[in-house]
């Protein structure tokens, strides 16, 4: 068994002489998303019942990343069946026992509980829907919630210190000494960019998905203060919210594209435009913060907030000498980097660290973490870490006064919510969370102060 993945752009470019009707019609009637798995047998045939449980998960609206990993999982359960003389039809309890412990014990490198834990999810939701739909009379494992492997995972945050941060963002990303000096050795590509992706990540509190699929149009400083712009499509679950961008991390974006990106922009013009027809070249922008353009031959309009990754990542606009791309952050072929690369450069940054930390002096090993440093670090310092120290940045609470009652009616609560909770990404932000009045009328510019000082200024102000 193969597995492939639909890519729109190679179909319409090799795929017009399918009989009765070309392959992107074929596409657009049977509503095949981009991204969705398909599993051929040595026949180049769709293997059942793989393929039509890869499309159920399409027409439910799964990410292609979420898609992807779930056919590595299934894939690699089907071989170990065949390999036991059964498949995914006929597989009882004892042959899902034996994979489990293949994948925990047996096999060369065992698997740790926590992503064999994800894996049991997958094929539990996988039988459940053969089930569900026909296939087998009934599921292979008598307890399916008993297939994980039984040990409860806590909340893996970690903070990391302000020192911590620095040296992380400076030494591993940046290129710089633990001194500060410039270090000649460091081979490591785009350290402005690097830099200003880290700066935004902990200073606004989006995820990896969010802030390196940020828009040029995004980061646009408002004449009252910095960049504000709502987010949807990349957040997660969908769901809608604003963020608001304090001037550090925009400082270090704009040092980025004065320095680096400009130079990615030139080199890759050309090339881009080469791949015109492969890419969404847009022509305006307007008030309600919706780009129109060309896309696969058609003229369309996008609202920025709820455009997905995949889309960010192709457009451009037209520039002198070819295309250049709307991301924030590129890579070396003028394009906007993908997680994996993300991933390249953090390891990268702790490998740095932890040179330093071996062969350096005693007081360059004290900002050094134990464990990798992780971009959900970045993410969970502003939420709790700048809440807690606000809320204890506050000595004395104001005298209680008494509110206005509402209008007959009319009860908006949302505007007597802290500005501060409403900035943090959490789900369900409550205004008894942070009990400083004056915080709650301010902007979050002293997030930052907050991290440093750790505690309130606007307090002290007052």
């Amino acid at each position: 068994m193969d597995l492939f993945f639909v890519r729109r752009p190679l179909v319409e470019r090799y795929g017009d002489g399918l009989a009765g009707g070309t392959a992107v019609a074929l596409l657009d009637r049977q509503v095949i998303p981009d991204g969705m798995p398909i599993v051929l047998g040595s026949d180049m045939r769709p293997v059942e019942p793989l393929s039509s449980w890869f499309r159920h998960l399409a027409y439910l609206g799964r990410v292609p990343e979420t898609m992807r990993s779930y056919a590595y999982v299934v894939l690699r359960l089907a071989e170990y069946l065949a390999s036991r003389q059964t498949n995914l039809l006929a597989a009882g309890e004892v042959d899902l026992l034996a994979y489990r412990r293949q994948r925990l014990d047996v096999q060369a490198v065992p698997i740790d509980p926590v992503t064999w834990d994800r894996e049991a999810s997958t094929v539990n939701g996988l039988f459940a829907w053969l089930t569900e739909s026909g296939h087998r009379s009934r599921g292979p494992l008598r307890m399916p919630k008993a297939y994980g492997s039984g040990m409860s995972h806590g909340m893996q945050v970690r903070h990391l210190a302000l020192e911590q941060y620095l040296f992380f963002r400076d030494v591993g990303l940046g290129g710089q000494c633990p001194d500060g000096e410039v270090d000649v050795a460091f081979r490591g590509g785009f350290p402005h960019r690097n830099r200003a992706g880290a700066e935004l990540a902990l200073m606004t509190g989006m995820r990896k998905r969010e802030w390196s699929t940020v828009l040029l149009p995004e980061l646009v400083r408002r004449p009252e203060g910095p960049a504000e712009f709502p987010l949807q499509a990349c957040a997660k679950g969908g769901r809608r919210r604003k963020v608001y961008v304090p001037s550090a991390p925009l400082d270090l974006v704009d040092t980025y594209q004065l320095l680096e990106r400009a130079e990615i922009v030139e080199r890759a013009a050309a090339r881009l435009a080469r791949r015109h027809r492969e890419l969404f070249v847009i022509d305006g922008i307007d008030d309600l913060g919706r780009l129109s353009g060309v896309l696969e031959g058609r003229r369309r309009t996008f609202a920025m907030a709820r455009m997905p990754a995949e889309l960010r990542r192709i457009t451009v606009r037209e520039c002198d000498g070819g295309l250049e791309a709307m991301a924030v952050f590129l890579g070396q072929g003028g394009l906007m980097l993908g997680p994996s690369s993300w991933d390249r450069i953090r390891r990268h940054a702790w490998e740095r660290m932890s040179a330093f930390a071996e062969r350096g002096p005693a007081r360059w090993r004290t900002p050094l973490t134990t464990r990798r440093v992780e971009e959900s670090q970045a993410r969970a310092d502003p939420a709790p870490g700048t809440t807690r120290r606000l809320r204890h940045g506050h000595r004395r609470p104001p005298p209680r006064q008494r509110s206005p009652p509402p209008a007959a009616g009319h009860a908006d609560r949302s505007r007597h919510r802290p500005t501060t909770l409403r900035m943090i990404p959490r789900r369900s932000p409550r205004p008894s969370s942070l009990p400083c009045g004056k915080m709650a009328r301010q902007r979050p510019c002293v997030i930052k102060s907050a991290i440093t000082e750790g505690s309130c200024i606007a307090c002290k102000e007052a």
